[in-house]
């Protein structure tokens, strides 16, 4: 068989960068400290797995193709209409749900520089044009510099508050002032995956937005404060007509029966959640103080993670201390892909892991 017989991707499929995500593995170390996905350190309300046992017997029926039950609790938890609420594989499918929905090739999907990575990959796969957009010197997203990227051809305009990796996040004005500057045609897809976590009084994941506007989309996760990341459980807030429009393309069963239980378990254990919040909290800021006493530099973050800058000087860049940490079983994410190349992203993770972060690190500045 000639090579010009062998099946081919369609157009701009092999242009696309695959995600990488973070190891998770350290090689030859007894006990490894996962700290390169932003999941929780305390793991899923007890209560998930009192639901899950009890749902084992049904494995043999198809879920509900409409997860209404799952849906159901997060209206309940946010006073929301279960109608206007479209769960999926992750937040991720649900990304590319707006992407495969709204995109055709000519169009364009706008995002920030340093966002997450998911938006050009869907972008490019609906053979749209992704558009990127720098940030501020902080790492901040940068509302005039979007607005400027929009043009006729715009279909969506991906924006995380808080941002990963970064930490960053848009006060309430500021990303209402995006959404007015914003031609009717284009969606504002705001990707509240670490809205939880945030303890600002500026800050609105964009329930209010949503709801008032007839061109905003919020996505949030389960996969950070609900420790259901080995899941895969996101959910999307949207206009009526949004919410039908992606229901055409969407995949019939696309959230398991499990996911379905476990979710809305999860949910309706505000302790766990609080738990979570407070531990975070306690830990955030504990971090940050430690590495910065070493000389190292800390972009400010609201989520359940820290970016931490390093020297270009041979022996203490952030390729190096990668090697160094992993070594001794402590595993941080490479943001190279980013666009941040000298820089680590650390979870938040168990009193032990954090403790053994900040003493690794000393090790390897000293």
């Amino acid at each position: 068989m000639s090579s010009t017989d062998m099946p081919r991707p369609k157009p701009g499929v092999m242009d696309i960068a695959a995600y990488v995500p973070g190891r998770e593995t350290a090689h030859g170390v007894a006990k490894v400290y996962k700290l390169s996905s932003n999941e929780s350190p305390l793991g899923p309300s007890p209560k998930v797995a009192e639901a899950i046992a009890a749902k084992n017997a049904d494995l043999a029926v198809y879920p509900d193709g409409s997860a209404h039950v799952l849906r159901d609790a997060i209206g309940r938890t946010y006073g929301l209409n279960p109608d206007n609420i479209m769960c999926g594989n992750g937040s991720d499918e649900l990304l590319g749900l707006l992407c495969q929905t709204y995109l055709a090739p000519g169009d364009e999907g706008v995002f920030t520089e340093h966002g997450f990575l998911v938006y050009k990959i869907q972008i490019m796969a609906a053979g749209a044009t992704p558009v990127s957009v720098p940030d501020t010197d902080d790492l901040t997203a940068d509302v005039d510099r979007i607005l400027e990227a929009v043009t006729e051809r715009t279909k969506l305009v991906f924006l995380a508050n808080p941002n990963n990796p970064t930490g960053t996040y848009l006060p309430v004005n500021e990303v209402r002032r995006l959404q007015a500057g914003l031609p009717g045609h284009v969606i504002l897809v705001l990707d509240a995956a670490y809205a939880e976590y945030v303890r600002r009084n500026d800050y609105e994941a964009g329930v209010e937005l949503v709801s008032g506007n007839s061109n905003v989309v919020m996505t949030r996760t389960f996969s950070k404060i609900h420790g259901l990341a080995g899941l895969r459980i996101g959910w999307m807030y949207a206009p009526e007509a949004i919410i039908d429009a992606c229901n055409r393309v969407r995949g019939p069963f696309n959230v398991n029966a499990l996911a379905i239980t476990a979710g809305a378990a999860a949910i309706a254990d505000r302790k766990h959640v609080e738990k979570a919040v407070e531990h975070n909290e306690k830990w955030l800021g504990r971090v940050v103080e430690a590495v910065e006493a070493m000389g190292l530099s800390v972009t400010p973050s609201v989520g359940n993670f820290v970016l931490i800058h390093f020297p270009t000087t041979p022996g203490k860049t952030a390729a190096e201390a990668d090697e160094y940490l992993a070594a001794r079983g402590y595993v941080l994410r490479r943001v190279a892909g980013y666009g941040l190349p000298d820089a680590l992203r650390m979870t938040i993770g168990s009193e032990e892991a954090n403790l053994g972060v900040i003493d690794a690190l000393k090790s390897f500045m000293a």
